[in-house]
């Protein structure tokens, strides 16, 4: 990147780069998590989650894409290895042990709210019009991880009513 286009980041690049890096890991475990749980997620309505689950794991790794190319973009090194994941992941990874519709939402619920909080705090970072391209950036992923969220309350919401 260019002179420039560093310095609109500010004068905390590495520290940026650290929160962007902290994003991709939990990018990279969304998409795993969502990923395994619709090959492994039981119960009714499992048609439906698994759709769900398979885009949202998509979403996720477009997430991780975005975020490692603003990573290089900025002159740093997204994440190199599997084991930086776990150590770097604000949110971390719930493995659907209990495969049940209701308890994989559940997971991937709070999860999408982890997501929310971490990019509020990177918006929280560059507001201002300090660093607009990663603002831009950081409100498109969030705008998507919103609506993940409530994705996944509807579907959870509709289980439930099934029971009553």
């Amino acid at each position: 990147m260019g002179t420039k286009g560093i310095e609109i980041a500010g004068k905390d690049v590495k520290e940026l780069v650290d929160m962007l890096n902290a994003a991709l890991a939990d990018e990279w475990l969304a998409y795993y998590q969502y990923w395994v749980g619709a090959k492994v997620v039981k119960g009714p309505m499992r048609p439906n989650v698994e759709d769900e689950l398979k885009e949202h794991a998509n979403e996720e790794l477009e997430h991780a894409g975005m975020l490692a190319d603003r990573i290089v973009t900025l002159g740093g090194t997204p994440l190199l290895s599997p084991e930086e994941l776990i150590k770097k992941s604000g949110c971390g990874y719930a493995a659907p042990k209990d495969p049940h519709v209701l308890k994989v939402l559940a997971q991937n619920i709070k999860g999408e709210q982890c997501a929310i909080m971490a990019y509020s705090k990177i918006l929280e970072k560059v507001k201002l019009g300090v660093d607009p391209i990663t603002a831009n950036m950081v409100r498109k992923i969030m705008e998507d991880e919103v609506k993940h969220e409530q994705d996944l309350q509807n579907l959870q919401e509709d289980i439930e009513l099934i029971g009553k």
